[in-house]
């Protein structure tokens, strides 16, 4: 198993608990003082930030297909695949064939269906949607918008914070890819240190974000823009080869690719809401940096979901493979892509479409 061991995933699952601020008996009351809630889009709003998305916006994004060239960014889905502490994706087909066994009609159908047991919007490919992450305060638990888990939410899903109010709107938008591998002159950036972490090349931070669009020679992040971060990480996952691993292989590639990761800062995310984006996505599990001890640019564990999804509704895309778009050198293109309409989920698996 990689450095996130069951302990250490026990421990995370406690600091996710308790808002990530402190021991069992700590709140964080940020979200009440700074007044998070309601968001822009008033109280009543479920989908966050992908409300931007104007027809001015998708007709200009449409602007950036020349080539009629399509790359598909989602990995496969498998249950050797490298996941979050003890997180599993299993696929079984009850018989063969399954629709049966007796053949339908004259002409003798058959047919298969599959059983997936899985955490199904938290594994490989997966959007995090309103209801995956928020800050115990001394209300209760604090999701987008000011919703209180308690009051909202059961075991059979997450009520006005599911991932279906999210979908309903979808994503076509301006693809932006920022290639830091390339930027730092490396195959892959290295995973974080823990902090006091200033100028480690595994963090990406706000001036890095800058300087990334400037040496590609795009236009800058703006309004209604989904952020797409290439660090090489996602290689240790590897898109085309993984099958050609044995087990061994594999399991040493898992340990590595859990292990941390580099990725966006708390000032880069900060800087890119200021922009106005609707998400985020990268080649790594978690888009923003993370240290063998969880810390990012600060102390804080996975800062940017915070700052983004909790705080802002603006939505995250992981283990995203973008290799064919740095292989044809491409820096914007249309994005198109929704979260599956899952009532109550947390978030959604997928294969989204970037089309330049």
């Amino acid at each position: 198993m990689s450095k996130m061991t069951i302990a250490g995933v026990a421990v995370l699952a406690l600091s996710i608990n308790v808002g990530l601020s402190g021991p069992a008996w700590s709140v964080n009351d940020e979200p009440l003082t700074e007044k998070w809630a309601p968001s822009e889009w008033g109280k009543d709003d479920k989908a966050g930030a992908v409300n931007r998305t104007t027809p001015a916006i998708v007709l200009q994004a449409i602007k950036l297909v020349k080539q009629g060239k399509v790359a598909t960014l989602g990995k496969v889905y498998q249950s050797d695949m490298p996941m979050f502490g003890v997180r599993s994706w299993k696929l079984t087909i009850p018989g063969l064939p399954s629709s049966g066994p007796v053949p339908f009609g004259p002409r003798e159908l058959v047919g298969n269906d599959e059983v997936v047991t899985a955490e199904i919007g938290q594994v490989g490919t997966q959007f995090d949607g309103p209801g995956h992450i928020g800050v115990r305060t001394s209300k209760g638990d604090f999701f987008y918008n000011g919703r209180i888990l308690s009051e909202v939410a059961g075991a059979y899903g997450v009520g006005p914070l599911g991932v279906e109010h999210v979908a309903q709107k979808g994503f076509v938008c301006r693809g932006v890819l920022l290639n830091a591998a390339a930027y730092r002159g490396m195959d892959q950036l290295p995973i974080p240190a823990p902090p006091p972490n200033k100028g480690d090349p595994g963090i990406i931070t706000d001036a890095d974000v800058k300087a990334m669009v400037k040496r590609q020679g795009i236009a800058p992040i703006g309004e209604g823009d989904c952020v797409f971060l290439y660090t090489g990480h996602g290689n240790i996952w590897h898109p085309s080869k993984w099958d050609t691993f044995d087990a061994a292989e594999k399991k040493k590639r898992v340990a590595a690719f859990n292990a941390g990761e580099p990725g966006f800062g708390t000032s880069a995310c900060k800087y890119m809401a200021s922009r106005k984006i609707i998400l985020t996505a990268a080649d790594s599990w978690a888009v923003e940096a993370v240290a063998p001890n969880f810390a990012g640019e600060t102390a804080q564990p996975f800062e940017c979901h915070l700052e983004l999804l909790t705080k802002r509704g603006i939505w995250n895309l992981e283990n995203l493979d973008l290799s064919q778009l740095v292989a044809d050198n491409v820096s914007e293109f249309l994005f198109v892509w929704s979260p599956l309409k899952i009532k109550g989920g947390t978030g959604s698996p997928g294969n989204p479409m970037a089309l330049y």
